[in-house]
């Protein structure tokens, strides 16, 4: 009999639990009202388009879809990195939207890959408030946040890291209001330009806001642009060209290794690199090595390639700076996501303890290169 009444109280938990904390459509017996978000700016992209155009939440401009490998161009038009900015009063925050594919992936979680997160500034900083979840479909329509004292707050709403968005409205109590924002912050002066792979586009924090990326942006309180192609980082020279053209950038990040061959290293690296540093002189290049990937310490294969592609890194920033080139700084792989091996949900992609390693590891050298930045 102890052990029925045991099963029963254990199945009402799993039933009732989600319930108290599920994302209801209502909160406070506020009506909602929708604002289309092309009302309010959309940051992280390496160049800006208007409220109208189709390209508003995607990473590659639409004439890209000519030019670009087909798994780049898709890849693109996930919305890794962006973040949208507005401020309201209202005791609540709504976000209805649709995704453009309806991504899932065995390793990721669904509010990683097709989510959003929404930030507040609380006394200069960023302040996390709750994740958007997904629902099943393209389509999601939930309470973010509710119960809320009125008061004017700054938000800033991270986009999905693995799927575009097709269409963004943000919900509010009706006759509360909702605006642009106030708040500089995070600052799009000398934005922090960085290409790489499925690491750099997000894979696989649990949430858009544990992007490494998007980590940085917070701790830097500067605008980071995120063009990570995941397993597609293979030095396409119009990505270069597309990093080149974003206005006065505070400094490049390359973390291409783990996608390119080191045969790519050695044939494309070069022109990549002078394409960006023709039209920034003085703007500081960080070059990253391979990360050394747990499981790499018992597959050998794997081993001898990362060990191939990290000496053709290096032998490309070595020829650079033999060749007179200043400002540019390369990044050894040995400590980035810690000696514990527990910073990876596959052996590879970073959860959001690697995601945080790797943001305490490369930002002391962002700094520095900020600092020696030239205008």
């Amino acid at each position: 009999m102890k052990r029925l009444i045991s099963l029963s109280a254990a199945v009402i938990l799993a039933t009732v639990m989600p319930l108290l904390y599920a994302q209801d459509k209502t909160a406070g017996g506020h009506e909602t009202v929708y604002t289309d978000a092309s009302e309010f700016p959309v940051y992280g992209k390496a160049f800006r388009q208007s409220a109208s155009d189709t390209s508003r939440y995607q990473r590659l401009p639409q004439s890209y879809e000519k030019i670009s490998r087909k798994p780049v161009w898709g890849l693109g038009l996930n919305s890794a990195g962006l973040y949208i900015r507005f401020k309201s009063n209202s005791t609540s925050i709504h976000a209805r939207w649709e995704s453009t594919f309806g991504n899932a992936m065995n390793h990721m979680t669904d509010t990683g890959i097709r989510g959003l997160d929404l930030y507040t500034l609380e006394n200069g900083k960023w302040q996390f408030v709750r994740s958007a979840r997904p629902e099943k479909g393209k389509k999601s329509d939930v309470l973010i946040i509710g119960n809320m004292k009125p008061a004017m707050r700054e938000y800033m709403l991270y986009l999905s890291l693995y799927d575009g968005v097709m269409t963004m409205e943000i919900g509010t109590d009706k006759g509360s209001l909702i605006e642009k924002p106030s708040a500089a912050s995070p600052s799009t002066e000398r934005p922090v330009v960085m290409y790489g792979t499925s690491i750099l586009q997000g894979g696989c924090a649990s949430r858009p806001g544990m992007a490494f990326t998007n980590i940085l942006g917070r701790r830097l309180d500067r605008e980071v642009i995120n063009l990570g192609f995941s397993g597609n980082a293979l030095l396409d020279y119009e990505i270069a060209d597309l990093m080149a053209s974003v206005k006065d950038p505070g400094v490049y990040v390359l973390d291409y290794v783990p996608n390119a061959s080191a045969s790519q290293i050695s044939e494309r690296g070069e022109k990549f690199f002078r394409i960006i540093r023709d039209a920034h002189p003085g703007v500081p290049v960080i070059f990253l090595e391979d990360p050394i990937f747990p499981f790499s310490h018992f597959d050998t294969s794997i081993a001898e390639e990362i060990s191939k592609k990290n000496a053709a890194q290096e032998a490309l920033f070595k020829k650079l700076k033999d060749s007179g080139e200043k400002n540019i700084y390369f990044l050894g792989s040995a400590k980035e996501i810690g000696n514990d091996e527990e910073a990876t949900v596959d052996g590879i992609h970073f959860t959001d303890l690697g995601m945080m390693r790797y943001t305490d590891f490369i930002l002391p050298v962002l700094r520095k290169a900020l600092k020696s930045s030239k205008r």
